[in-house]
């Protein structure tokens, strides 16, 4: 089946299937947050992004191989309402972004700056950090040896706009400044978007918006 990226909360999973990676989407809790869980096909050792609520449907899609480390993306409440319990029954590496760590009440095994590259097996990623929605947040970068990038932009990056800076004028300049420079300017409009909530984008379909989001603001 082709992979659309779109989820419900009690829905199923959402399956994309790359070469070296397979991305499992799946949407859970009140807010409706997106947690992706990233295998690697040569090792079949797993990674999550956010374990964000609804412990019972992210171990169920962990299986029994478990999961070797959860990435959280950024301190909101929402993205990490299931880490504790996903942690307990799975004992994986957790890791966040150095100025965001503090925020999130795990600790945090491995703190992450920017460039860093977090590995699920084979598979590398390259953490950017991207300053506006918090301090800390941080995007996943897999530039797919056989294809086009995939980022994993927590809530820095959706379809129709940045994140939300709370009508904060030098957070949202921050923000979109970090998104453009780290994302945009680096990336091809091929790159596929992968949000924290909501549906997933390309970089191309969001690139002519550049100006007007700068415009208005949000």
């Amino acid at each position: 089946m082709t992979y659309s990226g779109r989820v419900t909360v009690g829905g199923p999973a959402d399956v994309h299937e790359l070469k070296d990676l397979m991305i499992t989407k799946v949407a859970v809790g009140p807010m409706e947050n997106n947690a992706y869980l990233l295998r690697c096909r040569a090792t079949d050792e797993q990674l999550l992004i956010d374990a964000a609520n609804d412990a019972g449907t992210l171990l169920g899609m962990i299986g029994d191989d478990g999961v070797a480390s959860v990435v959280t993306t950024h301190r909101h409440g929402d993205h990490w309402q299931a880490l504790a319990e996903v942690v307990a029954a799975t004992g994986a590496r957790t890791y966040a972004g150095r100025y965001d760590a503090e925020g999130v009440p795990v600790p945090t095994d491995v703190l992450v700056d920017d460039g860093d590259v977090i590995r699920v097996g084979q598979v590398e990623l390259t953490a950017r950090r991207l300053v506006g929605h918090t301090p800390g947040s941080i995007a996943l970068v897999y530039d797919d040896p056989h294809g086009h990038p995939h980022a994993f932009t927590g809530d820095c990056l959706f379809p129709g706009g940045v994140g939300n800076t709370h009508k904060d004028p030098e957070a949202f300049a921050s923000l979109l400044h970090d998104v453009e420079s780290k994302i945009f300017d680096v990336l091809p409009d091929e790159t596929w978007v992968y949000p924290g909530h909501g549906n997933d984008t390309t970089l191309g379909a969001e690139r002519p918006h550049l100006p007007e989001w700068r415009a208005r603001g949000w």
